[in-house]
């Protein structure tokens, strides 16, 4: 085996152990969803949206981007775990640590890679975190919405964390307000959770 595929094949080694990482939401009503489960779906969601997005932006929208970083955004929690964006979200240090900590693994992770794979991995990686763009700020408002949905979908609710519909727009609308079809899609799973008793209404 040529140096150049022992690196392609050690990533993808690597890579294959997202499938251990646990996220905090629900995949059923009896396990946890992983994060390559999660992956998987925020690809699937931003493909049959992509026509959607494109009318609510008025141009065309990259969609094999969106999915590349559907597909690899999460690969440093295999070293760097998922912590809960409840824990995170009002506190400006741990969001700090968690930058830097998963900001060493892509480079030390996707600078393994050869070069052009390399360069591209890094890129894509760096859009996304950066959140400027219109595809990046799209998956990562689908990103937002989509353990909103898991919770709901399996009736885990949001009991554990201890919140209400008030806090859970605080924490989901500020990235879903980029598109009018995710915001649409939020409120929709919000409304039939406080119906079905999984989220207390806003106090």
């Amino acid at each position: 085996m040529s140096d150049e595929l022992r690196e392609v094949f050690d990533f993808i080694a690597f890579s294959a152990r997202l499938r251990e990482v646990e996220r905090h939401n629900n995949a059923t009503r009896v396990r946890k969803e992983s994060v390559a489960e999660h992956s998987w779906h925020l690809a699937l969601v931003c493909w049959v949206l992509h026509r959607e997005f494109e009318r609510e932006c008025g141009h065309r929208l990259d969609l094999e981007k969106m999915l590349k970083m559907c597909l690899m955004h999460d690969l440093v929690e295999i070293e760097a775990g998922d912590p809960s964006a409840w824990r995170t979200q009002d506190n400006a240090r741990l969001r700090e640590k968690k930058a830097l900590i998963e900001e060493e693994i892509a480079q030390r992770r996707y600078g393994a890679l050869p070069d052009e794979l390399s360069d591209e991995f890094l890129k894509i990686w760096q859009e996304h975190e950066a959140g400027v763009t219109p595809e990046a700020r799209l998956v990562r408002g689908v990103d937002r919405l989509n353990p909103a949905l898991m919770r709901y979908l399996t009736g885990q609710g949001w009991q554990d964390v201890g919140v209400d519909a008030g806090a859970l727009d605080r924490l989901q609308l500020p990235r879903l307000q980029v598109s009018e079809s995710l915001t649409a899609l939020y409120q929709e799973v919000k409304a039939a959770a406080i119906a079905q008793g999984l989220l207390a209404p806003a106090s």
